[in-house]
This record gives C-alpha cells, sequence and structure tokens, in this order.
C-alpha cells in the first residue's frame, strides 16, 4: 500500500535512466545542432552590432551604442573566439 522511501528512490532512478537514454537516441543530435545554430547567430549578431571594434562597420553606431548595455558581458568571450587561431581540423570537431 505505502511505498517506502528507498522504493522511490529506485523507481525515480531508473525513470530517470530511461529518460537520458530516451533522450540520448531520440533528441541530442537535434538539441547539439540547435545550440550550435544559436551560438553561430550569437556570433553574426555580435559581428553586426559591435563589429566596428574590429573595423567592420556594418550598423550605424546609434544603434550599436542602444544595444551595447546587453551585450558587454560577452565582448570579452566574443573576441577571443573571433580571433582564434583555426586550422581545417575544427571542421571535423563540432
Amino acid at each position: 500500500m505505502f511505498k517506502r522511501k528507498k522504493d522511490k528512490d529506485k523507481e525515480n532512478k531508473k525513470a530517470s535512466g530511461v529518460k537520458g537514454i530516451l533522450y540520448g537516441m531520440a533528441l541530442h543530435g537535434s538539441v547539439t545542432a540547435f545550440l550550435r545554430t544559436r551560438m553561430y547567430m550569437e556570433h553574426l549578431f555580435m559581428l553586426m552590432t559591435l563589429g566596428d571594434m574590429l573595423g567592420f562597420p556594418v550598423i550605424p553606431p546609434y544603434y550599436s551604442l542602444r544595444l551595447l548595455p546587453y551585450a558587454v558581458p560577452n565582448i570579452k568571450s566574443w573576441k577571443a573566439r573571433l580571433f582564434r587561431e583555426r586550422d581545417f581540423t575544427d571542421m571535423f570537431t563540432g
């Protein structure tokens, strides 16, 4: 009638294991592709709005200045990603 706490914990672990397996089989590839696409879109957005810092004036500076407070936390990592050295093996590493 009443289940003990240990039995409930075992059932929860089994259920989470099954959920993990189903997620891995069905959705992991799609989620990974979606996150990669999101990363590229954010990278493009930063380049368009703050590209004048690097010598790519795309949008007039007024709009860039309006968006600057939202982009400040990401500027350092964005510059590091943009100027990172790349080679042909980067295409295969995902």
